[in-house]
């Protein structure tokens, strides 16, 4: 739910005459009215003669056209173009003595024309300005109304920790801020003060908002969420006001949680010159920093924070007195795996052939929401077959969905060289995987087209593990290279295709964070580039041509394996040709694997 603050008048008043927008706007009005002006005065002015020469100019025949009006003055137009004005005469029979000799007569008033038009024009800009200005007011006035405007009502959060599968970190810290909002009294006693804010930080997808709340609902206080977006705005000191409105309104309920997620929107780090933080996001920053520091010890108010990206967040924020906790919500490991889908799967009618705990094995990498997407997708294709349940099959057509996206249906388009290639390219993948550890699982290999743009995929399971060694960073790139090494070997280093692009990333991804980010590499050393880059110090050629050598080298030694296995490659390939797709059990067999991890031969 989004919550909405009220700003106060002179809040609105600063919003209005500090709009970045409208000042620019103003000041190009002002330009545009000094443009008018400079033109009209600078304009040639037709030149005065006296009435008697505009006579002796008659009877010569040089007056070519006459404008005259209820003016004091009447222009004349001569026969070489030039503009004069003289005296009217406002006799009557002029009109018809100027016709008689062939002149042009005009009847509009001059002096009237030309001084209106400098008028029109500056009313016409200034209430173009007022308008802009009512608009702009306006605007700010509804955002304040229909945005900012909080509600007393909150819903009752029912969820609990219990609910929360996995992440038992987590949560036992929790349980000690639950107790702090439920006894502060407790800890006045001994002199405690209570922690002012939690930051929860991880991958999206694991949990971060769910314990938030979770949170809330144990110590039953109320919940104020907000997005770190919702004080991102147009107009200056809005973000500000939310921000003091927010926790005004915290404390006027007394113990409470507030949850800000996306915190990284408005508490990025300030930059050297920004100038004193002058900027409309340093200055939403600088409001949260002071309410969080103004809070009275032990009130029962418990701030909340959730970001992917800590390493971006101002160290004013980390500090204590602040975030004092921060928790790291990691992607949850086969256990909480298992725990996540059992939780997800309680209403939900699945077939007694169906092992969660199997499932949990093969869904490495999975965050919570991707488990729950998972089942959540099963469910539907079960009520779109009118299944009386889910089945496995279910299960592993949402499992390749949330993977890999949709087959393609319509294949007809796809000839018989292309397959070969995609073929020979996921063999290479699988194979390499087994090559470099048999403990390695792959439990499938396709050449179906996705809906994602997938050509083809090969799903490799590494062993779940908490860490990641240098030989396991580089296992996974040569895994990655396995497909464009089977093209090379297949067809020659001029018809490799386009369909590593994907691999090569993933490839350059992990060799930079092993030789410029995780100290891996002895000739490149400890250093870490993103501190350097920080410094203002540069070392990028040197990374990149050391990460360049050692990738080929990887290259290199998946082309030596993949052609030392050949036959195997081979073998693969033809049974993808044939059947599109092929499961764990047909790998293994393909490779000679029994199922201990044995070669049979």
């Amino acid at each position: 739910m989004r919550y909405k603050l009220i700003s106060s008048k002179i809040e609105r008043v600063t919003i209005i005459k500090s709009n970045k927008a409208f000042v620019l706007i103003l000041m190009l009005v002002i330009a545009l009215i000094s443009v008018t002006f400079i033109y009209l005065i600078s304009k040639d002015k037709p030149e005065e003669i006296s009435y008697n020469l505009f006579l002796k100019l008659l009877d010569k025949g040089a007056v070519m056209e006459v404008n005259i009006g209820q003016d004091s003055k009447i222009e004349v137009i001569l026969d070489n173009g030039r503009k004069t004005i003289t005296e009217n005469p406002r006799t009557e029979g002029f009109k018809e003595e100027l016709l008689l000799k062939d002149v042009v007569v005009n009847e509009k008033d001059i002096e009237i024309t030309e001084a209106i038009m400098p008028i029109i024009i500056l009313l016409s800009l200034v209430l173009m300005v007022i308008s802009m200005r009512r608009d702009f007011s306006g605007q700010a006035e509804k955002e304040m109304a229909t945005i900012s405007k909080m509600d007393d009502d909150l819903p009752q959060i029912d969820i609990r920790l219990k609910d929360v599968a996995g992440n038992e970190e987590a949560k036992r810290s929790l349980k000690e801020m639950v107790d702090f909002i439920k006894n502060p009294e407790d800890y006045i006693k001994f002199g405690a003060r209570m922690p002012r804010g939690l930051l929860l930080y991880g991958p999206p997808g694991t949990g971060k908002t769910l314990l938030a709340k979770a949170l809330a609902g144990e110590a039953n206080v109320p919940f104020y969420p907000v997005s770190g977006s919702d004080f991102v705005q147009v107009y200056a000191g809005l973000g500000a006001g939310r921000i003091r409105e927010l926790f005004k309104k915290a404390r006027g309920v007394g113990k409470s949680v507030i949850f800000i997620d996306e915190i990284d929107c408005i508490g990025k780090k300030r930059k050297a010159s920004d100038f004193g933080g002058s900027e409309e996001g340093d200055r939403t920053l600088n409001a949260l920093l002071t309410e969080m520091s103004g809070f009275k010890e032990n009130e029962g108010i418990i701030v909340v924070a959730a970001t992917n990206r800590i390493d971006v967040l101002d160290d004013a924020l980390l500090r204590p007195g602040r975030f004092d906790r921060q928790l790291e919500v990691e992607l949850p490991d086969i256990n909480a795996r298992y725990r996540i889908l059992k939780l997800h799967s309680k209403n939900k009618p699945l077939n007694s052939g169906i092992d969660l705990r199997k499932l949990a094995e093969e869904t490495i990498y999975f965050s919570g929401a991707k488990l729950e997407s998972l089942l959540n997708e099963a469910a539907i294709m079960a009520v779109k077959e009118k299944s009386k349940d889910i089945t496995k099959e279910h299960i592993e057509k949402s499992y390749l969905k949330v993977l890999v996206g949709d087959e393609k249906l319509e294949r007809s388009h796809i000839d018989m060289k292309d397959k070969e290639i995609t073929a020979y390219h996921e063999a290479g993948h699988a194979l390499i995987a087994k090559l470099i550890d048999k403990n390695n699982r792959v439990t499938r290999v396709s050449i179906i087209p996705s809906t994602r743009g997938v050509g083809g995929f090969s799903i490799n399971l590494p062993q779940d593990k908490i860490y990641r060694t240098r030989k396991d960073l580089a296992s996974n790139i040569m895994v990655a290279l396995g497909g464009r090494a089977a093209e090379e070997i297949i067809y020659g280093k001029d018809y490799i295709t386009t369909g590593a692009s994907s691999d090569l990333e993933k490839a350059t991804e992990t060799i930079i964070s092993i030789v410029g980010n995780l100290g891996m590499d002895d000739e490149y050393g400890l250093l870490n580039i993103k501190v350097l880059s920080a410094m203002g110090l540069t070392g990028e050629n040197n990374l990149i041509e050391r990460s360049s050598s050692i990738l080929s080298d990887l290259y290199k030694e998946t082309k030596k394996l993949l052609e030392d296995s050949r036959e195997y490659l081979e073998k693969m390939t033809r049974e993808l040709i044939i059947k599109e797709t092929i499961d764990e059990e047909e790998v293994n067999r393909i490779l000679e694997i029994s199922p201990e991890g044995h070669t049979i031969n």
